[in-house]
Parts: structure tokens; sequence; C-alpha cells
């Protein structure tokens, strides 16, 4: 292995320094926690009696306390394909725990919203605090002092930030996250998105839309494209809370089924009474935060993590920002294509070398931090090889090569020299540019501007013809504070053939594209957001106006407008909708912070 990058020794510094204080404070939480929740035999005998009566096979166990009890916390449902494999998987976790003298209960369980599913509808204004929810649920779940380790049954967008945010506050405990694996390849991403952009024109019909969605979308299993959830499973191997190349095998094969037990044996012997013990707080510290970005940015994944990552450190004490994320890289080269970076899937990424040739690469070009702690009892080293089965045996082998070099490079001949994530700055605040599935002949835009409130204004605009010019798109009140801060993938079809009819076309919003995020140049998660609330001041965006000239640029890191916005009076706030349950989320709404801070509530709440 090569010595640490001095790009990256620079921010690992920085954020060590500025998370001392914050950090020093949770460790010292957790050490005081496992004192006080670290022995089930000073729980009073009633309480007990109430945590073994509905375990009847393991009863004699728990009450002998004959090894230790996991923590199971699932967000199965079957109406999310990545977490219907979950459905049978308590069964079989309780039975492998059994085989190594130890015992399972689920301790609880979380939403699991669809983002799919909730794409342009009501329902994707709950999505972003969802994640709150899911980790204030795994909080309750792991409250009972009744747990020596925990199993986090998870994969989707806001569904692992949620588990591990709320899991780190019991960080000590060992936890280790679990997969189900992607479902198999359907019909290319290219084509699905040829079709879509059809039917945005109004030359595919709605069944054929329908069917080439199902067919992209077609069976238990994690979405193939290189969105959030499998930019999740990327960077849970990159902090090292897999077993090593867990991420992207199928479900129901026999090498998932071989690691889903390992997980479980390797959970009962990393508790505190062992003689391996690696709770979660320290597993998950600085460096391993900053692995995570590493892998972020060089597999180009989703610009959610923009906003979960600040928000997962900050729930271990680890301040990290995107100044950080934008330095680091200026240092990572994009070394994967992963559609929609590229045209492959993650299979065929899995199948060309995956996670162990990226985790390889990275380390031996001194891109990661060799010497974090991880579940493994082999370090960070053995996420640089990949899963197989010797007859029944679970072994790791060498990876190799890059099978396929149109998906995975090596570092000294990467796609593009730095991982694709740009801070854009100026006077309409501070955002995020996705470089890395953009042409670089567009990294620059500036036009005049339409600005609208909501996305199906801007689909209206352009079914109209009202869009058929060089322009900047600007949808704000799209904030945390404003409405939840939705996705905004409803726009893509219509920008992207605004683009394909020659125009330029850029979108400036503080919304969310996520990992979606495609050919179209976007300022997206724009801070300070437009809305104002109550007694506040809303953010520049909420004082452009139709025809100011909008500068992105991604090449300068510009985001910025020629117009007087001192001189004029801010946009108004809209009004609050209602149904769907967004009144519900009112409360966490009102009190989120920042997108760069992570857009909780919880955690702005919470005093982290």
């Amino acid at each position: 292995m090569s010595t640490l990058n001095d790009t990256l020794h620079r921010v690992t510094r920085r954020v060590i320094e500025r998370s001392r204080p914050t950090r020093t404070a949770y460790l010292d939480l957790i050490a005081r926690e496992a004192d006080r929740m670290g022995d089930r035999s000073a729980v009073s005998c009633s309480n007990l009696a109430h945590a073994f009566a509905g375990t009847p096979e393991d009863q004699a166990a728990l009450v002998a306390a004959r090894g230790p009890n996991i923590g199971i916390v699932t967000a199965y449902n079957d109406m999310l394909s990545a977490h219907a494999p979950y459905y049978r998987y308590p069964e079989r976790l309780k039975l492998y725990a059994r085989e190594v003298g130890a015992t399972a209960q689920v301790a609880g369980g979380t939403p699991a919203m669809c983002d799919g599913v909730t794409q342009g509808e009501a329902g994707m204004e709950l999505s972003l605090f969802s994640r709150d929810v899911i980790a204030l649920s795994t909080a309750v779940a792991l409250s009972h002092a009744m747990y020596d380790g925990a199993l986090m049954l998870g994969i989707c967008d806001k569904i692992v930030p949620g588990l591990l945010m709320g899991s780190l506050r019991f960080g000590h405990l060992p936890v280790i996250f679990v997969p189900s694996g992607p479902m198999p390849s359907g019909l290319p991403n290219k084509e699905k998105q040829r079709v879509r952009q059809l039917y945005a024109e109004g030359k595919a019909t709605r069944a054929e839309l329908l069917a080439s969605e199902m067919a992209s979308y077609h069976s238990p299993g994690t979405c193939t494209f290189f969105g959030t959830a499998n930019s999740n499973q990327m960077m849970m191997e990159m902090m090292g809370l897999h077993l090593p190349g867990a991420a992207f095998i199928q479900p129901g094969t026999r090498l998932r089924q071989a690691l889903d037990r390992a997980a479980v044996h390797r959970c009962a012997a990393i508790g505190r009474k062992g003689a391996d013990y690696r709770p979660l707080g320290r597993v998950v510290d600085e460096k391993a935060i900053i692995n995570a970005a590493v892998g972020l940015l060089a597999t180009g994944g989703s610009t959610n993590h923009a906003i979960h990552l600040p928000a997962m450190a900050r729930a271990a004490g680890v301040i990290i920002d995107w100044d950080d994320l934008s330095e680091l890289s200026s240092a990572v080269p994009l070394i994967a294509q992963v559609y929609p970076n590229g045209a492959g899937d993650v299979n065929q990424f899995h199948a060309a070398g995956g996670m162990g040739y990226v985790i390889g690469e990275l380390l031996e070009a001194g891109l990661a931090h060799p010497d974090i702690l991880t579940v493994s009892a082999h370090g960070f080293a053995a996420y640089a090889r990949e899963p197989g089965l010797d007859e029944e045996a679970l072994v790791w082998r060498e990876v190799g090569p890059s099978g396929d070099e149109t998906m995975l490079r090596p570092v000294e001949r990467p796609f593009k020299p730095d991982g694709g994530m740009r801070l854009l700055t100026g006077n309409l605040g501070r955002a995020c540019f996705k470089t890395s599935a953009v042409e670089r002949e567009r990294w620059t835009i500036e036009a005049p501007c339409r600005v609208f409130a909501d996305q199906a204004s801007v689909n209206a605009a352009f079914k109209a013809g009202e869009l058929d010019r060089d322009v900047v798109v600007v949808v704000r009140f799209q904030g945390p504070r404003a409405n939840g801060m939705p996705e905004l993938h409803k726009l893509t079809p219509a920008l992207g053939v605004l683009q394909d009819r020659g125009f330029k076309v850029a979108l400036v919003t503080d919304g969310r594209m996520s990992g979606a995020s495609g050919k179209v140049p976007a300022a997206i998660h724009c801070t300070p957001e437009a809305f104002a609330g109550a007694g506040g001041v809303g953010g520049p965006l909420a004082r452009l106006r139709d025809g100011d000239v909008v500068k992105v640029c991604a090449l300068t890191g510009t985001l910025a407008t020629t117009a007087d916005l001192a001189s004029r009076d801010p946009a108004p706030d809209p009004a609050e909708e209602w149904g769907t349950g967004r009144e519900l989320f009112g409360m966490l709404r009102r009190f989120a912070d920042g997108a760069e801070a992570g857009a909780s509530a919880m955690l702005a709440m919470g005093g982290l």
C-alpha cells in the first residue's frame, strides 16, 4: 500500500480537529452507555420476563445468559423491492445465532419508503424526513437494554442512513449491516431513459412507458442503477460495516445465505464480553467517514450523500462539510462508471470486480485509510477481496484486474481525474454539481432563468413549448423547511429533451436530484433555501425573477446571477400543503437545519 495521499491526509486532519469537542463528547456518551446498559443482570426480573415471554425457543438460553443476545432491526416491507427479501430473514438469523450459542430477537421495525414509488407525488415530501423517523424507530428498538449486538436489515435511500444514525446513539453495541442484494439485470438503463424521453415528448404511450419501467424494475432486490440505495451499500463497505464484499450478491443465492450466516456469527463474536470487542461508535470514526466520502467520489455515487454523509457523521460526533467533499473530489479519480454515469448496472459492476476492485485500487494509491476498525477480523484490507464458496465454505479470494474497463479502471487510467462532485458558490448560495454524468462542454451554462415553485409547473411549461430556448430552470421552495426537500426526477426527461434539441439547459434548485442525477447540468441542494419560515429570511433564490441571467459553472465553482438581488423583496413563502400526512411532519420541517449540515430536525433539536 502506498503512502497516504496528501489531500486525503490534510482533509482528514482538518475533520479530526474540527470534530474534537463533539467526537470526545460522543465517545464519553457511548462509554457511559456501555456501563449503564451493558449487563442484563442489573435489569429487574419483571422486565426480563416481559422480554423473554415472546421467544419460547430461546427462553432457557436467555434466562441462563448462555451467550450474546442480538437485536434485529428490520425495515422489511414487500412494496419496496430491495426489502422484500427480508421477509424470512429473522427466522434464519435466529437459527444462525443458535449455531454459535447466541440468541436473536427482532428488536423493532422501521418504515421504509420507496422513492421510486413516490417520485413526483405528494408522498415524496415525507421522504427525506423518513430518515429521521427511521433513526428514531431504531433508537426505540435498541432502548430496551436487552442486546449485546445488533443487525440492521435495510438497503434503500433514507433507510440505511436512518438506521446508522439511530444505532450510532447506541454506539457501545457492535452492529453489522446485512444487505439482501440487487435484483437481476432487466431492461438496459439507456433504453429505459430513451422511452422516458419519448413519453415526455408525447411519442410513446403510457402503456409503452409502463412496460418499459416494469422490464427495468421486475423482481425482488435492489434497483440495479447506481443510485442512493446502491451508493449506501458501497459506503457500508467503505466504512467496514458489512462483511467484506456483501453489498452486491443477489438475493436467494447460496453465497447470499452464507454471508448472512457469517454476519450473525461475527456479530456474536465482537460483543463487549468477548476478546474482540468492536463497538459501532469506534468503527464509525473520522477516517471511516472520509473513506465513505472517497468511495462516493471514486464511484460517482449519489449526490444524496452530500446530505446523508454529514448527518451520519454528526450522529457519531464527526463534522464534515461540502468544502471537505469538494477538496477530496479534486484528488480522488473516477474509476467506476455505473449507470447513470455509464451504460452498465451494478450487477455488471460487481462481475467486473466490484467493491473489491475499487477498494484495492484506492488502498494501493493511498486514497483510503487502511487502518480503520471494521467488523471484519482482518481489517480493511479484507474488503479488497471478493467472497465466494468453496463447496459449502465461505471464502474470500483475490479480485485481480478489472473484468471490464468500460466500467472499472485502475487509478492510473481513470475515467476522469476527479471525483465528479463540485461545490458551487456565489450570490445564489452554495450548491452541489455532479459532473460525473455530464459532458464537459455542458459544465458551464449561462442563460436567462425561468423561475418555478414546483416541478409540475416546469413540465406544464415544457409541454406548452415555453422552454424551447437556452434556459436555466430554477425550482425553488423545495428545501427541507419548505416541503421536506423532495427529489425532482420528474424534471429529468423534459430537461433532457430540451438539451437533446440543442439548447443550453441547466437546473438550479434547493431540492434534490440524488443518485439518478443524469446528463443535465444541475446545481442542487442550494443552501440557504428560498423558504423563509416564521420570522426568518429566505435564501437568495427567493429574489430571482424570470429573465435574470444565471451562471452555473462547474469549472470555476460558480453559482451566480448578474441581477441586483439586494434591491428586491423576496417572493412570499408558498402556503403549507396538507394531505398525504404532510401536516404530521410540520415540526420536522420547522426545525430542520440546512442541507449542508444534513437537513435533519432530529439532530438539530437534539443538540448534535
